[in-house]
């Protein structure tokens, strides 16, 4: 390619990330200009493209120099336009860096066969949905922006920050800037301290062991100092069914029942450690003082304070057999 040493004449941006999606459009432009600081960037949603005008975006310029298109969300591509697309991709231009995202789904599949039939060079974008994932995500970005970070501390900064990407991405750099990099758990426990201390899991994990002292006083103090209510009811009732998928699942490792469940090894073995004490009819009760927790939490209830601390002695009392029995 001529006079574009790194770059490929075509990129394929496939998933619906949005922040990886954006950063692998921001990073071609940006590796286009470091080459060559004059190059043209012209970007369109695929679905107001025409035929007509994506012949002209695509040639060369007269006057020479780099040109970057970038087609956005390919998949609402018209037909026409999809065809062209494939068509200009079997013989890219020299001087032009076709970028495409596309979706990734079944809608506009052509287009995007099309470009991987041709060459494209693909960079996977999918949403990030797994715990497991998103720990993958936090070691790669931190060795990404020249760091090291173990597994464990990697696990203590999602605990601490959630899973957010784009905070998750401002959490590691971060740590990045004020560490040096050599990032491990007592680094993440210290930098967050009081942050991980205060969440809804916090809470939720003294009320599923029947600590009802613990869990109130992390919830008073989780509003005290301003963590909104409603990931504390969405915490106790992933507390709950977690407990109860894991105790519906019978025995095994952590490592075996993960992967039937869904879930994270850690998280069975902490749910398993909590399903002791905890009846069939008991976790029925559970999830029903949850969900009407949750109803009054997000919208129901003029004190959603209250409405939290009486899920709190609910959820314990229906531990020990106290509601409906």
């Amino acid at each position: 390619m001529a006079g574009v040493s790194n770059l490929p004449r075509l990129r394929l941006v496939i998933g619906d990330e949005e922040l990886l999606v954006s950063r692998a459009v921001a990073e071609t432009i940006a590796a286009a200009r470091a080459e060559e600081p004059d190059t043209e960037v012209r970007q369109r949603p695929g679905g107001e493209l025409v035929a007509g005008e994506l012949a002209e975006m695509l040639s060369p310029s007269l006057f020479g120099g780099r040109r970057v298109l970038v087609v956005h969300d390919g998949q609402d591509a018209k037909k026409d336009v999809s065809a062209a697309l494939v068509g200009y991709a079997k013989n890219p231009e020299d001087d032009v860096v076709l970028v495409v995202t596309h979706a990734g789904g079944a809608k506009g599949k052509a287009l995007a066969d099309g470009l991987k039939a041709a060459g494209a060079d693909v960079v996977p974008a999918a949403k990030i949905s797994k715990h497991r994932e998103r720990v993958d995500f936090v070691r790669n970005e931190i060795r990404r922006q020249g760091g090291k970070i173990g597994e464990d501390a990697a696990e203590a900064l999602l605990a601490a920050v959630g899973n957010d990407l784009r905070e998750i991405v401002a959490a590691c750099s971060q740590l990045m800037a004020d560490t040096g990099g050599r990032i491990d758990a007592k680094v993440v426990a210290q930098y967050y301290k009081g942050r991980a201390e205060v969440s809804g899991f916090t809470v939720a994990d003294a009320v599923m062991v029947g600590d009802v002292a613990g869990a109130l006083e992390a919830l008073r103090w989780a509003l005290h100092v301003g963590v909104d209510p409603v990931p504390i009811a969405d915490a106790i009732a992933d507390g709950v069914r977690s407990v109860a998928r894991v105790a519906a699942a019978g025995k095994g490792s952590a490592y075996q029942l993960a992967g039937s469940l869904g879930m994270p090894p850690w998280k069975v073995e902490r749910a398993q450690r909590q399903a002791r004490g905890w009846t069939a009819e008991a976790l029925v009760d559970a999830m029903r003082a949850a969900a009407e927790c949750n109803a009054a939490v997000k919208g129901g209830s003029d004190d959603r304070g209250y409405a939290l601390e009486r899920a709190v002695f609910a959820v314990v009392a229906a531990r020990g057999g106290g509601i409906g029995r």
